[in-house]
């Protein structure tokens, strides 16, 4: 009844909207935070790694919208993942300085193998200098995009471009056996097989090969920024401290376009825990360092053009938001468990970690301490009648593809990693198959049944964006 209810009001909405004619209003600016002093610790693999210089610079690509009665703020990070408390610090600071509440700030990582470590993960600790100086470089993006405002045209766009994403996940014979960190042989797919294997049998879950574009121009009719969303995990082809395909995907579209200086590009983190851009059942084609993050941001940006290419721009656009915390469950490692990786650190002791098995006992320790449950933020905002819904996981892409289906809104991404980190967003079905998306560690906690209350309480939020819900 609420959802009928809600989608009427939406047209009805729509139409009061429409006569009011909000002026819309943006401003975008690219913060480099490219560490200011080296070495840094890199996140992104079991072991800890050292950069001492960058290939290409990081950013954070802020976007500030203002319709005359709300602000948004949009944020996108070359970092691989941050968590709540850096981001919540961020907002803080950046909200004292523009007036923009903290709830309606979105911010996330684009998932960047190639990024200082500001969240602790496997073999890598956040670096603590490195720390302070994103919560300062976010907040002061933030409000120089924030005093740039000034009038502007919005217009979306959905494209697709399916032959950069292929699901990780693969179901292998029954013959072949799995074992996992923790000494088991239960699972049923394997992430990352070896290519072109006999032994693979069929991609566990599927892709969104979705393209959606938001893009703004100013009063001129030049471009001003876009906003894309992709679900590709990352591409991970640079040497050194890199954006990777994300940053080149900024550089690409503003080509496309022929945008001018102050043009900002982002490119946001979809629904890509479980894909990557690995063709498993064909051989590895050779690149040069560089040459694979060309090819694909050059074919999302060309999706995102072509997303854009009858869209219609209006200065007519009204803007929502809404957020909610809910509470989940933790997957925590019983007392045999710990006491077993207890054991396995002991020998190691001394010496560097070395492979999966002493890796996930650090994590199962560590995992013991955690809390029973969290609190997990997630989002919803409205931009002209489309929605973004953030979420703060590795999301699987088959959550995404519900999301799209299932909301009163005809256009909707996901951006993941959004306003926090809390593992990956497996289905209670892929938790069944197992797999190293699924290993209980600080890269996957949550309760076996998170993605449904995710989605339940996401879906709720998009239609708070038009009739909130009453309060308790």
């Amino acid at each position: 009844m609420r959802r009928l209810l809600v989608l009427l009001l939406t047209l009805l909405n729509g139409v009061a909207l429409r006569g009011a004619e909000p002026s819309l209003r943006a401003g975008a600016y690219a913060m480099d935070v490219t560490p200011e002093k080296y070495p840094v610790s890199v996140n992104g693999g079991f072991a800890d790694r050292k950069a001492n210089s960058a290939h290409d610079p990081l950013h954070a690509r802020c976007l500030v919208l203002d319709d005359g009665t709300t602000k948004l703020a949009i944020v996108v990070v070359d970092s691989c993942m941050i968590p709540r408390e850096l981001i919540d610090e961020a907002k803080a600071i950046a909200s004292k300085k523009t007036g923009i509440p903290v709830t309606n700030m979105l911010v996330s990582a684009t998932h960047t193998h190639s990024a200082p470590a500001v969240a602790g993960v496997f073999g890598s600790d956040p670096d603590a200098e490195y720390t302070k100086f994103l919560i300062r470089k976010i907040a002061e993006g933030i409000d120089k995009a924030h005093s740039l405002l000034a009038p502007a045209k919005v217009a979306w766009g959905v494209a697709e471009e399916p032959n950069q994403v292929f699901n990780r996940r693969w179901k292998m014979k029954a013959s072949v056996k799995n074992l996992d960190p923790f000494g088991n042989e239960t699972d049923k797919v394997k992430m990352n097989p070896p290519r072109m294997s006999m032994d693979l049998v069929e991609p566990a879950g599927p892709t969104d090969p979705r393209v959606t574009a938001m893009a703004l121009r100013d009063a001129n009719d030049k471009p001003l920024a876009l906003f894309a969303n992709y679900s590709l995990h990352y591409v991970g082809d640079m040497p050194a401290l890199s954006a990777d395909y994300f940053g080149v995907f900024a550089d690409s579209i503003a080509g496309k376009l022929k945008a001018g200086k102050g043009f900002v590009a982002m490119l946001s983190n979809g629904t890509s825990g479980d894909v990557n851009n690995i063709n498993f059942k064909e051989t590895a084609p050779k690149f040069q360092p560089g040459e694979r993050s060309r090819l694909v941001a050059d074919a999302v940006a060309s999706a995102a053009v072509k997303a854009l290419d009858k869209a219609e721009y209006t200065s007519r656009a009204t803007l929502r938001c809404a957020t909610s915390e809910i509470e989940l469950g933790v997957r925590k490692p019983t007392a045999d468990e710990v006491k077993r990786a207890e054991t396995i650190l002991g020998k190691a002791k001394g010496r560097e970690l070395k492979g999966a098995e002493e890796t996930y006992a650090r994590e199962t320790v560590l995992i013991a301490k955690y809390p029973d449950k969290v609190t997990v933020p997630l989002q919803a905002m409205v931009i002209d009648g489309r929605a973004i819904i953030a979420i703060p996981c590795e999301t699987f892409a088959e959550i995404g593809l519900s999301l799209q289906k299932t909301t009163v809104f005809k256009t909707t991404c996901v951006v993941s990693l959004a306003n926090g980190y809390f593992g990956y967003l497996p289905t209670p079905a892929q938790h069944k198959f197992g797999g190293y998306e699924t290993w209980r560690a600080r890269s996957s906690f949550l309760e076996v049944g998170a993605s449904d209350a995710i989605q339940t309480e996401a879906r709720l939020l998009v239609a708070d964006t038009i009739m909130p819900r009453k309060k308790k």
